[in-house]
């Protein structure tokens, strides 16, 4: 009788649907001054999915992403890590963090470090790796997108293009649970686009975790998985590239994507 009783108090396991959620964003607003960005905005991102951001200048992409990462304070609402409200005042945020790889628009690498310095920083520093176990995973990065004869380089000798490539590396040092892409190729000249949207294909490919806000049209429609469209600060549409940009039916949806020749 004890033995059963015990069992009774074991908290239920986690149900598979939720264990496949990496990221929720549960009604989270967010508000600078008297201007609502967010307004109650809820979504899930689930392991191996690529989410596309998309919407017009203003409509809160990079805001909710600096909200996920903890940049920014959300007003009501919460966001779920995996199991983890990462809302919580009381949260380590710097741990949060580490289970996060962001990449910006600007590359911001430090340019008096080395490539290999760069990418190989926060391991070291934060996380207190060995420079030889921090370098050796670094290579192993660098090594996938053919930037391995670049490792010694200072930033200033590399181009736009692989400047943000050892930028993505870096975000992946740690094996983020989530990988946040913030317009990462606004920054680049057109020529270089292709060789940043490429790496980010590989890492779909190989299972990676994306929330990506975008400008690009054609690549977030051919690499995601679902498409969320923000409008002044609300969801807007939230389903697959074909439901959301081939075959909308809300005239503001068709007006939006006409811009882009998608419709």
């Amino acid at each position: 009788m004890a033995a059963q009783d015990a069992s009774t108090t074991v908290a239920p396991s986690p149900s598979p649907v939720e264990e496949r959620v990496t990221l929720r964003v549960d009604g989270v607003v967010k508000r600078f001054g008297e201007h609502t960005i967010l307004d109650h905005v809820s979504l899930d991102v689930r392991k191996h999915e690529t989410v596309a951001l998309l919407g017009a200048s203003g409509s809160g992409k990079s805001t909710l992403l600096k909200c996920v990462n903890l940049l920014e304070q959300v007003d009501d609402g919460q966001i779920w890590l995996g199991s983890t409200d990462i809302t919580d005042p009381r949260i380590d945020q710097d741990a949060v963090r580490a289970r996060i790889g962001v990449v910006f628009q600007q590359f911001n690498l430090f340019s008096h470090m080395r490539v290999i310095d760069n990418v190989t920083l926060a391991a070291r520093k934060v996380h207190k790796w060995s420079r030889a176990k921090a370098e050796e995973k670094a290579m192993i990065l660098l090594r996938r997108i053919n930037m391995e004869e670049k490792a010694r380089e200072y930033p200033d000798r590399l181009s736009g293009g692989q400047q943000q490539r050892v930028a993505i590396c870096r975000a992946l040092m740690m094996e983020p649970e989530l990988l946040l892409l913030d317009e990462i190729t606004s920054a680049l000249d057109p020529l270089l686009v292709g060789e940043v949207l490429e790496m980010v294909e590989e890492l779909k490919q190989q299972g990676a975790t994306i929330l990506m806000a975008t400008h690009e049209m054609g690549f977030a429609h051919d690499a995601a998985d679902r498409i969320v469209l923000l409008r002044r600060g609300r969801i807007a549409e939230n389903g697959s590239p074909a439901e959301v940009m081939d075959h909308p039916t809300d005239p503001e949806t068709q007006e939006f994507f006409a811009a882009y020749n998608r419709v």
